[in-house]
């Protein structure tokens, strides 16, 4: 764990200190989850029931904030009974998807979606022609229902090729009416409006949270990190948290903590949460 800012520490106890009263929001991809090949094998990490399970115990509630379908977080987390915990312990277990577009929580266990945006399938329609023109016939194509991911991680050349193809990709979304998103080793067009820090805002505005912490790994949590310094600026304790890898270190300059992947995050968890029981009991 390496202590980003010089107000870290300070935040760190902060929240730790709010804990009744703080949102723990986490990332899915690269922060819960390690990052595979494919997408349809991403699984939790092993010991991620566990440590979310001692988070419903200590903090005011816990979302994970994906860009991923809500329905393909709930079951390739297989998070049904960790829901059942919370429900158990009196707190919630969000998971706001596709961006914050979806909604599902542990105590009503449906998934909230609108309609899938104008031009989605005229931009699907368009896109094979678009990946030959750019070298990248057999990119993987993925179809989220409000959005289209393309994947470069599992072709030969992945880097050039996701390079490659961000110019023509955003010419298509636009046409289309679409906004683009890129990510670690993906491309997603969807439809512009929610993005994962309106969604942080709305959970902070309706749980009356004290105190917000964001782990994140990737371009498309650079949002979540600026509604959380606007919460932080609103008197909210707060603490931002990269979860970082060779492949991507946007967030390095905005996080207060850096830690290595999955397990770092993990790790960090399991220590704020100790720091929080510690906090709690009577001087």
């Amino acid at each position: 764990m390496e202590y980003l800012s010089a107000a870290a520490g300070d935040r760190w106890h902060a929240v730790a200190a709010a804990a009744a009263g703080t949102v723990i929001g986490l990332d899915f991809d690269g922060t819960l989850a390690p990052i595979v090949d494919d997408p349809a094998q991403a699984r939790l990490h092993p010991q991620a029931h566990g440590v979310l399970v001692e988070l419903a115990e200590v903090f005011a509630g816990v979302a994970i904030i994906t860009g991923r379908p809500a329905r393909q977080v709930i079951a390739l987390g297989e998070l049904d009974d960790v829901a059942d915990a919370f429900t158990e312990r009196g707190t919630v277990l969000h998971v706001l998807g596709q961006y914050g577009n979806e909604t599902w929580s542990s105590q009503q266990r449906r998934i909230v979606s609108p309609r899938p945006p104008r031009g989605l399938g005229a931009f699907l329609a368009d896109l094979p022609a678009t990946l030959r023109a750019a070298g990248a016939p057999d990119a993987y194509v993925e179809e989220k229902g409000l959005a289209v991911a393309v994947h470069t991680r599992r072709l030969p050349d992945g880097p050039e090729a996701f390079g490659r193809l961000m110019t023509p990709l955003r010419q298509l979304a636009t046409t289309h009416g679409l906004v683009l998103e890129p990510g670690r080793s993906v491309i997603e067009a969807r439809a512009p409006g929610t993005h994962k820090g309106d969604a942080v805002v709305r959970l902070a505005r309706e749980l009356d949270a004290s105190g917000f912490l964001f782990a994140g790994d990737d371009l498309g949590d650079i949002e979540a990190f600026a509604a959380v310094a606007e919460l932080r600026g609103a008197g909210l304790a707060t603490l931002l948290v990269c979860s970082s890898s060779d492949e991507q270190g946007a967030l390095l300059s905005l996080a207060d903590i850096a830690v290595p992947g999955p397990d770092g995050v993990l790790d960090l968890l399991r220590r704020l949460s100790a720091d929080a029981r510690e906090a709690a009991q009577p001087s």
